[in-house]
């Protein structure tokens, strides 16, 4: 599982490939944190826990990637490491749990803050590897 950031003028675009959509989805969250701050210096002092749904998988990913950027942004917490569990029913839901710690700003340097996901562009495609691609509005 890997993500790349593509060339954007203004916003961060996301690409990322896994062999499973609980992989990709944790690779996504990752994403989001170290596109906002440093995550090498990130330490798992503590953890969170948070539930995520969605319609269908483009709607669980903005979702997901929106209580991501309010964990980091709003919050004020910095994860680290993401154990995500998926199931559907009615619904796509997501259980994770995310190990780091409160964020200080001298420590893990904050580089860029993300507004909001966007549904601009948004793909998932689903074949021999999950590939999923978002924008991030900076």
């Amino acid at each position: 599982m890997s993500y790349k950031t593509l060339e954007h003028a203004t916003d961060a675009i996301i690409e990322v490939t896994a062999d499973n959509l609980n992989d990709a989805f944790k690779t996504a969250g990752i994403s989001v944190i170290e596109t906002i701050l440093d995550i090498s210096k990130v330490e798992e002092k503590e953890n969170k826990k948070i539930v995520v749904e969605g319609k269908d998988l483009k709607y669980l990913l903005y979702n997901w990637l929106e209580e991501i950027i309010i964990l980091t942004i709003t919050e004020g917490f910095a994860g680290k490491r993401i154990q995500v569990e998926m199931n559907e029913d009615d619904k796509w839901r997501i259980t994770a749990e995310i190990f780091g710690e409160s964020i200080d700003l001298k420590k893990h340097e904050f580089k860029v803050e993300i507004k909001s996901p966007t549904f601009h562009d948004m793909r998932i495609e689903q074949n021999e590897k999950i590939v999923m691609r978002y924008l991030l509005d900076l």
